[in-house]
């Protein structure tokens, strides 16, 4: 049923995404050249707001569950696994008081309504993956802007996305050149679950009916610990998140 409502419900979801990201496309460039980073800033929280809510069209719920008082006067890494493109719209609206940048292809600053934009002006990294040295200096000027801001980014250390949901090793390179240059960030981990059945035929046809969740673990304090234990600790969390949902649905 899911895959047969699909084929209804998917142009319609494809509709309105991109109706939101066309309109807001101007709206950002506007907010920015006028009135600074701010207003831009803003701009893309309503934009991912409305993203985040398309769901509604393939009758997928939303859920994002913050049982922690997290601090907005220190930097933070948020660190997730990753399902799909959903997931970063919700990353960013409910995240949005913790001004959380991504690490972004550099490929995808150019041609995408909206999107690309922001990765141009919103203070994330944009990173070269065939050029090493380009990224890890992206990464670490990222590192600086956080310290600087008291900003936050959410990273992917599985690096690509799970397709079938199941959580791939996590690799420390991403945490461990952030903490270089802010060694103060706190570390949280999210547990991001469901997102990658939307995705499961592809990008046609969706599937609907999901419950897409996004979960924030307990905070982990880098204290003496090495980069390699920080990514070890938050893998386990978050894999421990997903196998008692997995084992609840069996």
């Amino acid at each position: 049923m899911s895959k047969l409502t699909g084929y209804i419900l998917s142009p319609v979801f494809y509709f309105f995404f991109a109706l939101t990201l066309c309109i807001f496309h101007p709206i950002q460039w506007v907010c920015y050249r006028f009135f600074g980073y701010k207003a831009h800033k803003v701009s893309v929280d309503i934009l991912n707001f409305f993203l985040t809510y398309c769901q509604v069209f393939l009758l997928n719920s939303v859920t994002f569950k913050n049982d922690f008082n997290l601090p907005t006067d220190r930097p933070i890494i948020f660190a997730a696994n990753h399902q799909s493109m959903y997931d970063i719209p919700s990353l960013i609206w409910f995240l949005r008081k913790h001004s959380a940048k991504f690490i972004s292809k550099i490929e995808l600053t150019k041609g995408i309504p909206s999107i690309s934009i922001n990765l141009r002006l919103g203070g994330g990294a944009n990173i070269n993956r065939k050029d090493n040295k380009q990224a890890i200096s992206e990464i670490i000027k990222l590192g600086r802007r956080m310290k600087e801001n008291n900003w936050s980014t959410v990273i992917f250390p599985e690096g690509t996305r799970a397709k079938d949901g199941k959580v791939k090793t996590f690799q420390f390179g991403g945490i461990a050149t952030i903490l270089k240059a802010v060694p103060n960030a706190l570390i949280v981990p999210i547990a991001i679950e469901n997102s990658w059945k939307i995705v499961r035929f592809g990008m046609f046809p969706l599937t609907t009916g999901h419950a897409l969740k996004w979960t924030v673990l307990q905070p982990i304090e880098p204290g003496d610990k090495t980069a390699n234990e920080i990514t070890i600790e938050v893998e386990a969390e978050i894999r421990k998140v997903l196998e008692q949902e997995t084992g609840n649905l069996g």
